[in-house]
């Protein structure tokens, strides 16, 4: 499954990358976050990994973040896996004008196991929530 989500800021470009690229900051725009801990490379650069926890409803989820490639603002790409879950994800940030940026999230998933059905029943709910992760950074970003 793949699809295209995109949003506008209402912020210049380097402060929406100042604010993106920092870890710290995923708290407050991920409200479901646990912890992110950090486990192999240079951290924040292409190869490092890091585990995340996110609290989901009733259940916790782990995934393993591995950063492919960064070259911000033009992209940011990394693989998200998690138990029956590959989740590809390319970031890209272009100045629209002096406060306006342009945040484009191409995703793609893969599944496996029970996963499948779920992703055959339920399509939307990853586009969804896709959606709802980046209003939440846009909502962050603009009112910090």
């Amino acid at each position: 499954m793949k699809y295209t989500n995109e949003i506008v800021l209402a912020l210049p470009l380097n402060k929406v990358i100042e604010l993106f690229d920092n870890p710290e900051n995923m708290r407050e725009w991920q409200p479901g976050l646990i912890s992110f801990e950090h486990l192999s490379g240079s951290p924040g650069e292409e190869g490092a990994k890091s585990k995340l926890k996110y609290k989901m409803g009733k259940r916790e989820v782990e995934m393993v973040e591995t950063i492919v490639k960064r070259d911000l603002p033009g992209e940011f790409t990394g693989t998200y896996e998690a138990k029956g879950v590959f989740n590809l994800v390319k970031n890209s940030f272009i100045r629209m004008g002096p406060q306006e940026t342009k945040w484009i999230s191409e995703n793609e998933f893969r599944f496996s196991g029970f996963m499948i059905f779920f992703a055959w029943f339920m399509p939307g709910a990853f586009r969804k929530q896709s959606r709802k992760l980046m209003e939440q950074f846009k909502n962050f970003a603009e009112n910090r």
